[in-house]
């Protein structure tokens, strides 16, 4: 899958989202997000989205250079884990919690 765009929000979360369950749907389930520098909750449910059709697939999406605010976002809403992008630091953590 070739690398996202820089921004990745409602205004254009339509097109990106069509563009990508494409690709997925084909095999293509790597993801670049290192050129993202805006994102907001619609970027989630994208990447969510589209880790759905990998996972009937038989497939994990795989991202990389993801930014610090999707990664917050992500965390935010609790798909950290779902998205692949929780440290096994993360996952300690929350297991001392509970």
């Amino acid at each position: 899958m070739p690398a996202l765009g820089n921004s990745l929000t409602n205004r254009n979360a339509a097109t990106v989202l069509r563009d990508g369950l494409s690709r997925v749907t084909q095999g293509e389930v790597t993801v670049d997000c290192s050129a993202l520098q805006q994102v907001d909750s619609a970027a989630v449910a994208v990447l969510l989205a589209w880790q759905r059709v990998a996972s009937r697939r038989g497939q994990t999406l795989a991202l990389s250079g993801v930014p610090a605010q999707l990664r917050s976002l992500a965390s935010l809403y609790g798909v950290d884990g779902l998205l692949g992008l929780a440290s096994a630091a993360d996952h300690a953590d929350h297991h001392h919690r509970h």
